[in-house]
């Protein structure tokens, strides 16, 4: 069976130990969560658990499935039709170009956050995968540090 990539969206109850609960379940049945992103949903007591993973069909169905037999769990969104985003942060040293900096950061929907005496930060939110193209193109401007964060989505 062929490997797919899937967003899952949980919204579940805004209490202590969900998320191991959560992580306990992928690492319980040997399923890996590529990125992990958690945020209170605004005027409730609930949040929004939103996992990148892998698996053919067969075990994403049975992700989704174990997850809705969780107890905080009110409902799980696996769907194909999401919008995505994930946010990277790039230290670049104050050698390199800042002009050409700004505009690779712009042509990513991003750009220059933060300047300091010797270095400056550039920030992209864009699609996972121009992220990831983000990321492989910035290697010519000898980043110091990348830190890179977890897919959020929204059902269309």
């Amino acid at each position: 069976m062929t490997e797919v990539r899937r967003v899952i969206s949980i919204v579940v109850e805004n209490e202590s130990s969900v998320l191991s609960r959560i992580s306990g379940l992928f690492s319980g049945r040997g399923y890996n969560i590529e990125t992990l992103t958690v945020a209170p949903i605004p005027g409730s007591k609930r949040s929004r658990v939103t996992i990148e993973t892998r698996g053919d069909e067969r075990t994403i169905v049975q992700i989704t499935k174990q997850l809705n037999k969780l107890i905080p769990v009110y409902e799980v969104i696996e769907h194909s039709e999401m919008v995505e985003k994930e946010m990277v942060l790039v230290k670049f040293p104050l050698t390199e170009s800042l002009a050409d900096i700004e505009v690779l950061c712009e042509a990513y929907n991003g750009t220059i956050v933060n300047v300091g005496l010797d270095m400056c930060i550039g920030m992209v939110a864009d699609e996972p995968s121009r992220v990831k193209h983000f990321i492989e193109a910035v290697g010519r401007y000898n980043p110091i540090e990348i830190v890179r964060g977890g897919v959020v989505a929204i059902e269309r």
